[in-house]
């Protein structure tokens, strides 16, 4: 699933593509929203909120979650029965695409949908305070667990999520009373989303080079980079964990 640096940068293309431009075609292919039609509406902006998409058009928002497989294209490339909603502005196409979500707001509304998130870590109203305290609100919650629940922080997935823990030299199912500083870990997710939220390809090593740039995720079998133990990895729940088994206890 796309995590918070992904919808962050989606944002980021979708605001230079149409911000400021004049819709001259909305294709909406939904059923409850296929008669709504923006054309001659002003794109005011895109933003992201965690893993959400908003893109404010005249007085609606367009919320989209991307879920597993969605992804909004800019180009004018055919466009097949996966699109969900195509908008124009003269020669620019923006084409949403196997959208887990999509709906039409009223733009004085489009934060109910996203009112149960936690502090955005990529966001304006991101707060280390808050997103700490969250965070241990339940001591004997498994991390991992934590990690991943959008009410305590804002963009987390699984990639992260498996990093997360390895950096903080904790297995994902450990609980959180056993971290010994949670503004550290608060501190470190803020640090590796922020960082990532404009490169194509993530990083949470510090080292950009190919096949370098992850500490555990994907690496099942593989030496620690640390230590050089065999990474282990757990797919038995709807979630693959990674980790090391003698830096993380």
């Amino acid at each position: 699933m796309p995590e918070g640096d992904t919808v962050f940068r989606t944002a980021a293309a979708l605001t230079t593509a149409l911000t400021g431009k004049t819709l001259t075609r909305c294709d909406i292919r939904v059923p409850r929203y296929a008669e709504v039609d923006l054309t001659g509406q002003r794109v005011d902006e895109a933003i992201s909120r965690g893993k959400h998409l908003f893109i404010r058009v005249g007085p609606t928002s367009i919320h989209s979650h991307l879920k597993m497989e969605g992804s909004w294209r800019i180009g004018r490339r055919p466009v097949d029965h996966r699109a969900r909603i195509i908008l124009e502005a003269s020669q620019i196409r923006a084409t949403g695409v196997d959208l887990g979500t999509l709906e039409v707001l009223d733009r004085r509304l489009d934060s109910v949908p996203v009112a149960h998130l936690g502090p955005d870590l990529l966001g304006e109203d991101w707060d280390p305070e808050a997103a700490a305290a969250r965070l241990t609100t339940d001591p004997q919650r498994p991390l991992a667990s934590a990690l991943l629940d959008q009410t305590v922080m804002a963009g987390i997935g699984n990639v992260y999520c498996n990093e997360l823990c390895f950096v903080m030299g904790r297995l994902p199912g450990s609980p959180v009373v056993d971290l010994s500083d949670p503004s550290r870990l608060v501190s470190r997710a803020r640090e590796m989303l922020w960082a990532n939220r404009l490169r194509g390809n993530r990083c949470t090593t510090g080292d950009t080079r190919p096949g370098r740039q992850l500490w555990v995720y994907g690496r099942a079998g593989l030496p620690c980079r640390r230590c050089g133990t065999a990474i282990s990895d757990d797919r038995a729940g709807d979630r693959i964990r990674f980790w090391c088994s003698t830096c993380q206890r």
